[in-house]
């Protein structure tokens, strides 16, 4: 009797798990980056920091930082200029936390 019991429980958790929908992937997006002092007016921290604008907002990064992307102070650098990413990532808490950033070169 248990081994029946057994051998349907199994059946039925095979199908269960086989009838699951797979996870959507995270959708790469092309945002504005730059440092959110300098470029996009931030008021909320002092210094420079990495943030990403979107639809119009900017919000602060957690995930990467500025240093990470070469010098924020060259003249394509985040202080100086505007520069598009690819990233991957959610706005948690009014801030942009990326699991994938890529910056892209400059447009001559």
């Amino acid at each position: 009797m248990k081994t029946i019991l057994f051998t349907i429980c199994l059946i039925v958790c095979s199908f269960t798990m086989q009838a699951q929908e797979p996870k959507a992937q995270p959708k790469t997006q092309l945002v504005e980056v730059s440092c959110g002092q300098c470029q996009f007016g931030m008021k909320d921290k002092k210094g420079c920091d990495l943030a990403v604008r979107i639809d119009g907002k900017s919000y602060f990064v957690d995930g990467t930082k500025l240093d990470d992307h070469g010098d924020a102070h060259a003249e394509d650098g985040f202080c100086s200029a505007v520069r598009q990413a690819e990233v991957i990532g959610e706005i948690r808490n009014n801030r942009f936390v990326v699991t994938y950033f890529k910056l892209l070169p400059l447009k001559k």
